[in-house]
């Protein structure tokens, strides 16, 4: 079992004035744990220090007690909007097989077709777009991944499609999941146990 551990984290965008402050959590691969929070309490801040996308924060992110070296990131990070991290210039083809190369089992679990592979991200609607967002972190070496608020923009029976698929995929491969939202109702439906933010940050 993989264990993902932040101990101790605070941060702040600007100098004393933390956004997080003395956080401590701890979750394994074979979860699937809601964090809530309201908007702007620190949520995405938090993903992004999970996943090294901020890296000038005090306290430490380990996977089974060793810190998580350069190269391949085994947490994964998936935003809210696909199209902002996506290299417009690209086809399809060439954003998810610079991750990996997924077999037509998995394409066909997201209900991704062969022919969207030959299209640029801005041929593609904002569900599509982030199926492949999705499949891109499921790289065989990912241990975590981070969903941040990644259907609220996206219709009712899209969002149940993707989550169906998501944690299909990820209990198949024992990858545990952060879902990250400020709807309690979702988090109550999907995941094993909901981590209040204001409960673990001591601002």
């Amino acid at each position: 079992m993989n264990i993902l551990k932040a101990e101790n984290i605070s941060f702040g965008y600007i100098e004393k004035k933390p956004i997080l402050k003395g956080l401590d959590f701890e979750m394994n691969n074979s979860e699937v744990v809601g964090l809530f929070g309201d908007s702007g309490s620190g949520k995405s801040t938090f993903c992004k220090i999970l996943t090294r996308f901020i890296q000038d924060y005090s306290g430490k992110i380990t996977i089974n007690n060793n810190e998580i070296e350069s190269g391949f990131n085994p947490v994964q990070l998936i935003f809210q909007h696909p199209e902002k991290v996506m290299n417009p210039k690209w086809k399809m083809n060439k954003i998810i097989r610079e991750s990996w190369n997924p077999t037509d089992d998995i394409l066909d679990e997201f209900g991704i077709k062969k022919d969207w592979f030959d299209r640029y991200p801005s041929e593609l609607s904002g569900g599509e777009q982030q199926r492949f967002s999705i499949l891109r972190a499921l790289n065989p070496k990912t241990q975590f991944v981070i969903a941040d608020e990644i259907t609220t923009m996206l219709d009712a029976v899209t969002q149940v499609q993707i989550w169906e698929s998501l944690l299909k995929i990820a209990k198949e491969k024992q990858v545990g999941v952060l879902v990250v939202s400020h709807d309690y109702n979702l988090l109550n439906r999907i995941t094993d146990r909901i981590v209040y933010l204001d409960n673990i940050n001591n601002i």
